[in-house]
């Protein structure tokens, strides 16, 4: 099973979980996906998780965008879970500091207020180490704008990493990336 989480600001009408669930649909493998609208609070997206996790059929591979690549960092090591990690915010509580107030989901058109109470709940999901790099992929492009790809390759070091040249936050490299994501996630599916 695949759950995939998605980033900031964001929903399951994103351009990547729309294409992998494209992907999956076309390989008759769509029942193995996993793509809800999470909380914009963390504590409440994580107990989502969590139950998506908890209720899983098998073992589930977790795939993070962004603040989900987070989530999926922090929920891997709790649960010995592999994860693929996109363009991941590695420091959540330091980056999203900045945006403390009022927001709009960008697909969703939901209003919130990202909360200092927020920041702390991600402080506390933050691991200072990893203890199994191994079961991670991390997948980052050097052109991202929105989060130092250095950071991550620093963070995930000793993980399976690919760091692309070029591209942006969105990871424009996605499409040419599927076929190997979901045999990592389902091995033998692809």
């Amino acid at each position: 099973m695949i759950i995939y989480l998605h980033g900031f600001r964001s929903s399951p009408a994103s351009a990547k979980a729309q294409r992998l669930k494209k992907y999956l649909t076309e390989r008759g493998l769509v029942h193995q996906f996993w793509c809800q609208p999470l909380p914009a609070h963390p504590q409440q997206a994580i107990q989502m998780i969590e139950e998506a996790i908890s209720t899983a059929p098998d073992e589930p591979v977790l795939i993070g965008s962004s603040l989900g690549g987070y989530y999926a960092t922090y929920l891997a090591e709790k649960h010995d879970l592999r994860a693929i990690l996109i363009n991941p915010a590695t420091y959540a509580n330091q980056s999203l500091e900045p945006w403390l107030g009022p927001h709009i989901n960008l697909y969703t058109g939901e209003r919130f207020v990202l909360t200092n109470e927020d920041i702390e709940v991600l402080r506390h999901l933050s691991l200072p180490v990893l203890t199994k790099p191994e079961r991670f992929w991390l997948i980052v492009e050097t052109g991202d704008e929105v989060l130092d790809y250095r950071e991550a390759v620093s963070r995930y070091a000793g993980a399976r990493q690919t760091v692309i040249e070029g591209g942006d936050h969105s990871l424009q490299h996605f499409p040419e990336l599927l076929e190997a994501m979901v045999e990592f996630a389902v091995p033998g599916q692809a």
